[in-house]
């Protein structure tokens, strides 16, 4: 994942983001909020750190000004504030998740990576993918200008596949995103949708659009 941590404590900064690193991840970093602010509009980060008490422009602020930017990115809010009162504030700001200082690097690792799972928010009313386009403000689905009929669990999984077209998406990331399974039940859940949505999405076409990669998952092919 690429990263944006903006904390302006030079310790904390250097302590997570060389644990970031170690796991794989790529690191910017910013001290402050405007040079945050100014990071995360000009460059595209699949999730941002944000510590709320920043000089020059304070998290909470700089959360508000992304998001009425149209900037999804998730964000993971870092602080000291750790109140309900506080957290409320955070998520209605915009926040997608909220973790006390002092905190246990581990967890952090574990949350970040839970937020690079997220799809993206939505930022238009129509998903493509080669011929197939799903509308999400009239909930319809169609391949070639054939209209395909999808119960809502295979909607919300064909989007899901849509947002990630062209890329790996594991057993995991379907049963935490569609169903919000944080665990796994132990059942053939995701392969009986899959095969369901196969089925609808392939009848009456000579090419099939979702690949079964061996050990790793499914891919919709946007090509």
């Amino acid at each position: 994942m690429k990263i944006l941590l903006i904390e302006d404590d030079c310790e904390t900064a250097s302590y997570v983001a060389r644990g970031l690193r170690e796991h794989g991840h790529s690191v910017d970093l910013a001290s402050d909020g405007h040079e945050g602010l100014m990071l995360a509009i000009g460059d595209a980060y699949d999730a941002l750190i944000v510590d709320r008490m920043l000089p020059k422009l304070d998290g909470l602020a700089l959360l508000k000004a992304l998001r009425a930017s149209a900037i999804g990115t998730p964000v993971l809010l870092l602080t000291a504030m750790g109140g309900i009162g506080d957290k409320v504030q955070g998520f209605e700001a915009g926040g997608d998740d909220y973790l006390v200082k002092p905190f246990a690097f581990a967890e952090l690792l574990a949350r970040v990576q839970s937020l690079g799972r997220r799809p993206p928010l939505a930022s238009q009313d129509k998903l493509h993918a080669g011929d197939i386009i799903m509308d999400l403000i009239k909930r319809r689905v169609s391949r070639a200008g054939q209209e395909i009929d999808l119960q809502p669990t295979e909607f919300r999984l064909l989007e899901f596949l849509l947002r990630n077209a062209d890329r790996v998406v594991t057993r995991t990331m379907l049963l935490e995103s569609v169903w919000n399974f944080h665990f796994d039940p132990k059942t053939n859940i995701v392969e009986t949708h899959i095969s369901r949505l196969r089925s609808k999405i392939d009848r009456g076409f000579s090419s099939e659009r979702i690949r079964t990669v061996r050990g790793s998952g499914y891919v919709l092919d946007a090509r």
